[in-house]
């Protein structure tokens, strides 16, 4: 008898990066959302997952910990998340530490631009904060444009202003964060491979030169389900991942109230049965 979807998530974000639940708040949402499965991947961060380690309860909800790196290099952009990583280990340490290094460095070049091509500007007090964030993006700069009047929503924000302020060379190549979790026990896995840079769609013989390329620098697996897949795009990143042997996982994206997809919105169709390869992917990962 084939075994039933189980409720899985391993894709969503807290305030350690850009979404706006805390690990206290985030916990009784994924209990609510009858999660049996659940990870938290923030951007070049771990220090959420740390903190609900603390929070877990008997009968509580199975917890991978996860992270997820933006990553850049000369042939395009791609979301490298990890999984089962140690935390401690100074592998995965290390490029948490770039990540984190690169993002503090774009955040000033962004607000400068913002200044002098868009002559907006923030108070001290509100530029103090954004460095005091753990892991401070677009997101947060959107909604301060946003409170300030520059701008009449976060898309709006994004689309007229942000989008354009290009900062090259201040990102963790691919090689780095795969390399990174894998010398700290993890699982690499290339998330929502079909989408690159903005609106780009990644899609037939690109596609499948992009994940042998990063198979190369050990690439384990696939995001097969994802909340922001048509039915044709997840049948060919699972299609993919069934001809190099590679890993499936399931997630949604969830930021909070930073952006409309709900806790366990993975995108599986009603009915059908999980492929083979997220079921192992499954029993691998959670056997810890």
């Amino acid at each position: 008898m084939e075994k039933a979807f189980p409720r899985i998530d391993l894709h969503m974000h807290t305030v350690f990066s850009d979404g706006t639940d805390t690990p206290e708040t985030l916990l009784p949402c994924v209990r609510e959302a009858g999660l049996v499965f659940f990870s938290v991947t923030d951007h070049d961060a771990i220090g959420a997952c740390e903190a609900i380690r603390t929070l877990l309860k008997p009968g509580d909800p199975h917890f991978l910990p996860g992270v997820e790196f933006s990553c850049q290099d000369d042939l395009g952009k791609y979301h490298i998340l990890g999984y089962g990583y140690d935390p401690a280990s100074d592998a995965i340490g290390a490029v948490v530490r770039l990540g984190h290094e690169y993002r503090m460095e774009k955040l000033g070049k962004r607000l400068r631009m913002l200044r002098d091509r868009f002559h907006i500007v923030f108070p001290e007090s509100d530029e103090r904060a954004l460095y005091a964030l753990p892991n401070p993006g677009k997101p947060h700069i959107a909604r301060l444009m946003v409170q300030y009047g520059y701008a009449g929503s976060i898309r709006q924000a994004f689309e007229t202003v942000l989008n354009q302020l290009t900062v090259p060379d201040l990102y963790v190549r691919p090689e780095e964060a795969i390399k990174g979790v894998l010398g700290a026990g993890g699982i690499p896995v290339l998330a929502h491979p079909c989408f690159g840079d903005g609106d780009q769609l990644i899609l037939g013989q690109s596609l499948n030169d992009r994940v042998e390329r990063l198979m190369r620098f050990g690439l384990m697996g696939l995001e097969g389900y994802y909340s922001g897949y048509t039915e044709k795009l997840r049948q060919e990143v699972l299609a993919l991942a069934d001809r190099h042997d590679l890993y499936v996982t399931a997630g949604s994206d969830y930021h909070g109230a930073n952006k409309m997809i709900r806790l366990g919105d993975v995108g599986f169709p009603d009915g059908d049965r999980p492929v083979p390869a997220l079921l192992r992917f499954i029993g691998d990962a959670f056997k810890a």
